[in-house]
């Protein structure tokens, strides 16, 4: 499975409960992208059966090496993307509701010069 725009939302959903939490739970999830159970249900098991998180006996949802790959670029990607939009003056939220959007289809190189102007600006 080539992991999609959803998918990557539910990795850095995950990495982010874990963060916040030290745990995660697919209500967790659930909760956090405003989905219903039974979705997420469904995304679990093919996130699990592709490789990119575990669920141990207690439910608690861990990332694979490769999960955390992808949650970590991913969260990069929404945090600098954020930033820059922010510092061009676009308010918070529409920053962050934006930069969800931009961070799936955006080029890597693309982003590397959004962030090499970043780090320089910031």
């Amino acid at each position: 499975m080539s992991i999609h725009e959803s998918g990557e939302n539910y990795l850095e959903a995950i990495l982010t409960i874990r963060k916040r939490t030290g745990g995660c739970r697919s209500i967790d999830v659930a909760r956090e992208l405003g989905f219903s159970k039974p979705s997420v249900s469904i995304m679990m098991r093919e996130l699990r059966e592709n490789g990119f998180i575990e669920i141990d006996f207690a439910n608690d949802i861990s990332l694979t090496e490769k999960g955390m790959q992808i949650a970590i670029s991913i969260a990069e990607r929404h945090e600098i993307l954020s930033k820059v939009l922010m510092m061009l003056g676009v308010p918070e939220e529409t920053a962050y509701n934006d930069a969800c959007k931009i961070e799936h289809d955006l080029s890597p190189v693309s982003f590397e010069k959004i962030k090499e102007y970043y780090l320089i600006h910031k």
